[in-house]
């Protein structure tokens, strides 16, 4: 067997039937193989980062191992910020790399690989000899599962053609789910909670499968707590009565006032990070009890009063067989006040004036028009602000935002990778007009090839966002920040797709309205005042 049929069979063999990538010499051969097996869907991007940020959208949303592929050299280091991203996010990914041969220093393309990956903070796993392709294959796979990040299997590209044995390597994963946590620590944890008057429950990512959810609420109930969740496990609550949706720096009035009321916060799979804690203020004047079932989480931010490693579900019924079993009351602090407050309608008066539409305007406009079982994904910038709170959706696996590590330009290749892993499902990429042009105008090509269900939202002020607001809060000239874009419409048209270029709430109307009967990708390019976007 040739050493690209090892690689690939190895592959099948852990169930990986996706992979997002750019070929080259270094991995030619090995995607030609994988390509070739049946089942099997290899999807070629126009930039080596946008394989990985790919891979990243196929993750979140199909909670699968995203696979990413790319050659040598320059191909691996235009990974880099992708890769950090999808570190920051600790996001088990696989990078199959090429490698120049060990003995070519001189090769125009030689890099320090290891170097290279180390400096990301991914993990690096070099395949040994051909001999050893399925073993070092399974080794990288176990170890993006147990380290959260991305892992570099390094192929040096001379392995290609080379008659090798094919070893089978099975799989040693070990599920976290369901670890039961120590009995101390859950008592300690309710010793905070039964203590509490006015407690809280908040849910991150960590908390939103089925079972974590239903006893997450179970919990809340028990204990008369309002609850509300991180930005990634948004809309995890939805439709509950005493909701406050996303807890933070993104919290709307009333989530803020009963955040400020709280005396207790019990967190189930949430890090508890700067954005969700507003600096650390959330651990201020009171209690915290962490509950993770990854050791690195508890504590990572803020020291909880009680962390337990544990389950999210397991450990929500726990404490409610115990509150049950001391016959400790429920607190009030879920009342029927609170409910009447989150149910009213939060109002924004439109502020679109025939040039411009109002960045809440045309939001709200896609909310109500898009299909609600769609897939959302957000480049970053300021509008996110907006966006983050204003698009919905019905499960939060289906969200995914690409502001990890602050860059802009992600957008598109997480895009493409949520649409591949939900393709029955519309992709809603949320973007601005400076991301679009730094990563995603090339990759709009793409998702017009692959016949992707995509709808680029493009927010359009005609600025990098942030450096405006700078420039304008000293009072200076932000003619540095503006950028006289093309007609985006018209150019999205010119790629294969449709593309329409909006300035009225009227015409943002009709190009909606429009959206049922697209066969292809399909951008609105909305023109909004950057002197409107906080």
């Amino acid at each position: 067997m040739l050493f690209q049929d090892a690689m690939s069979a190895a592959l099948a063999e852990h169930g990986i039937d996706t992979i997002f990538g750019l070929v080259g010499d270094g991995n030619l051969f090995v995607m030609d193989s994988f390509r070739r097996l049946p089942g099997t869907t290899y999807v070629g991007v126009a930039n080596e980062a946008s394989a990985v940020e790919a891979a990243s959208g196929y993750a979140n949303v199909t909670g699968r191992l995203g696979v990413a592929t790319v050659t040598h050299g320059p191909a691996l280091t235009n990974t880099v910020t992708p890769l950090v991203d999808a570190v920051k996010a600790r996001l088990p990914l696989l990078l199959l790399a090429g490698d120049t041969r060990p003995d070519d220093h001189l090769h125009a393309q030689n890099v320090p690989q290891r170097e290279v990956v180390a400096a990301a903070g991914a993990g690096f796993e070099p395949v040994r000899a051909p001999s050893t392709a399925a073993v070092d294959l399974a080794t990288a796979i176990q170890r993006a599962y147990a380290e959260l990040r991305p892992i570099v299997v390094n192929m040096p590209a001379h392995f290609q053609w080379s008659e090798t044995e094919y070893l089978r390597a099975p799989s040693r994963l070990v599920d976290g789910k369901g670890i039961r946590p120590a009995e101390d620590a859950v008592e300690a944890a309710l010793g905070v909670i039964a203590d509490a008057n006015r407690p809280l429950v908040l849910a991150g990512r960590g908390a939103i499968d089925p079972a974590a959810r239903a006893a997450v609420l179970r919990f809340a109930a028990r204990i008369g707590a309002p609850v509300g969740t991180t930005l990634k496990a948004r809309d995890l609550f939805r439709g509950e009565q005493h909701n406050l949706g996303i807890v933070g720096t993104l919290a709307h009035e009333v989530a803020q006032s009963t955040v400020a009321a709280a005396d207790c916060v019990i967190a189930f799979g949430a890090s508890l990070n700067r954005y969700t804690t507003v600096n650390g203020s959330l651990a201020e004047k009171r209690r915290v009890v962490q509950v993770d079932d990854d050791r690195r989480s508890l504590g990572r931010y803020v020291a909880p009063d009680a962390g337990v490693l544990g389950d999210a579900a397991w450990t929500a019924d726990a404490f409610v067989r115990l509150l049950d079993e001391a016959e400790i009351k429920a607190t009030r602090f879920a009342s029927p006040e609170l409910a009447a407050e989150l149910a009213r309608p939060i109002e924004a008066p439109d502020r679109s004036d025939g040039g411009y539409i109002d960045i809440r305007t045309a939001l709200r406009r896609v909310e109500e028009t898009v299909a609600a079982d769609r897939t959302v994904v957000t480049d970053s910038g300021r509008f996110v602000y907006h966006a983050w709170p204003a698009i919905s959706v019905q499960n939060p696996r289906h969200f995914v935002h690409t502001a990890n590590y602050g860059s802009i330009g992600l957008g598109m290749g997480t895009a493409i990778g949520a649409a591949v892993g939900r393709p029955d499902h519309p992709t809603l990429l949320v973007t601005g007009d400076g991301g679009f042009m730094l990563g995603g105008l090339n990759e709009f090509s793409t998702a017009v090839r692959h016949r992707l269900d995509l709808i680029v939202l493009l927010l359009n002020d005609g600025s990098f966002g942030a450096e405006h607001i700078q420039l304008v809060r000293r009072d200076l000239d932000p003619g540095l920040s503006l950028f006289d874009w093309p007609d985006f419409g018209p150019v999205a048209e010119a790629l294969g797709g449709r593309g329409h270029t909006v300035r009225t709430p009227a015409e943002l109307d009709a190009a909606l309205h429009r959206l049922p009967d697209r066969d292809r990708p399909v951008l609105i390019d909305v023109h909004i005042d950057p002197n409107l976007v906080s």
